[in-house]
């Protein structure tokens, strides 16, 4: 039976801390990191700002080395006044300290990791090893940062759903839709949602991070990417296909692909996806709002779901924290 550690409910006036767990803080990002930080506050959260979020700060392409990144999250997860972590925004250097995570602290006091792109990759390798739920959800910069560009009903909708999710030990339910989302293959299904950035998956996969092949039985796959092409995605599902979890999960859900390449006349997305998926009847739901096009609708990993692809509809069926 696969392991679940969910972390206990926040409640109003804990601390969360904004952390750099793999790119820095640009100068040009100091704005959208500051509304990203009003955002959380006006959750009803104090926010902690951690020392390697500091405007300009970089070590290659990241804000640190892999070991001081590693140090700071570990000092967040064995903090036991932090409630919560969110990412400060995504980059390229999660993989380079996943041997370096306290997963012990985890396990002692599991607490919610709130982020995507390249930190996915953290919370695939924490749900492996620890079972922890986290949350493929908004950066605070890019993400948190962006709220401001919603609709005010819509910027509400996404307030509401991310402190009911942190906040309260039943299922959130219904997620809203921004009535864009689209069925490429109907069905309807329920399964544990487990997924992420499509590349960073694959990459850790051939680690030993990886997920075990059996917490993909039945799972709901979702997952999106940026700054590649028609032809990158399908060999990456190809390789997904080949790993034999194609054949396992239940259902599929496309998120948006920002920057794609498209080789003239060849195949779109949707026929890229639906050719590697061949005879597998399996519900596809797409476009929904889950990547690097925020504001993003938060899904927790592990975390049973329902989704219908032929209502257009995803539902959470268990809640993402435990009770206080």
């Amino acid at each position: 039976m696969v392991r679940m550690l969910r972390p206990r409910a926040l409640r109003p006036g804990d601390t969360v801390a904004v952390a750099a767990l793999s790119g820095g803080l640009d100068a040009e990002e100091e704005a959208l990191f500051a509304r990203g930080v009003a955002e959380l506050e006006g959750l009803g959260f104090a926010v902690q700002i951690s020392p390697l979020v500091e405007p300009g700060r970089h070590w290659w392409w990241g804000a640190a080395t892999p070991a001081d990144l590693a140090g700071e999250f570990n000092r967040l997860l064995r903090d036991p006044e932090v409630r919560a972590i969110f990412a400060l925004t995504g980059g390229r250097m999660t993989l380079g300290y996943l041997d370096l995570i306290d997963f012990a602290a985890v396990e002692a006091d599991p607490k919610p990791v709130i982020g995507f792109s390249d930190i996915d990759v953290v919370l695939l390798a924490l749900h492996a090893r620890t079972g922890l739920v986290g949350v493929h959800g908004d950066l605070v910069t890019f993400g948190y940062g962006e709220w401001h560009q919603a609709g005010a009903d819509r910027r509400q909708e996404l307030a509401d759903l991310s402190t009911r999710m942190l906040t309260s030990s039943l299922p959130v339910g219904l997620l809203p839709s921004d009535g864009e989302w689209e069925c490429w293959r109907g069905g309807r299904v329920e399964g544990p949602l487990i997924g992420g950035l499509l590349n960073r998956l694959v990459r850790l996969q051939a680690t030993p991070f990886a997920l075990p092949l059996e917490r993909f039985d039945g799972a709901i796959l979702f997952w999106e990417d940026v700054n590649t092409s028609t032809s990158a995605i399908w060999n990456d599902l190809h390789v997904l296909r080949s790993a034999g979890i194609l054949d396992r999960v239940s259902g599929m859900l496309v998120g948006p692909v920002a920057d794609i390449e498209v080789t003239e006349g060849g195949p779109g997305l949707r026929e890229v996806v639906l050719d590697v998926l061949g005879g597998r009847d399996i519900p596809v739901l797409a476009n929904l709002e889950i990547g690097h096009a925020p504001p993003n609708i938060p899904l927790p990993l592990g975390v049973r779901a329902e989704l219908d692809a032929d209502a257009g509809s995803l539902a959470l069926l268990e809640s993402a924290v435990s009770g206080r």
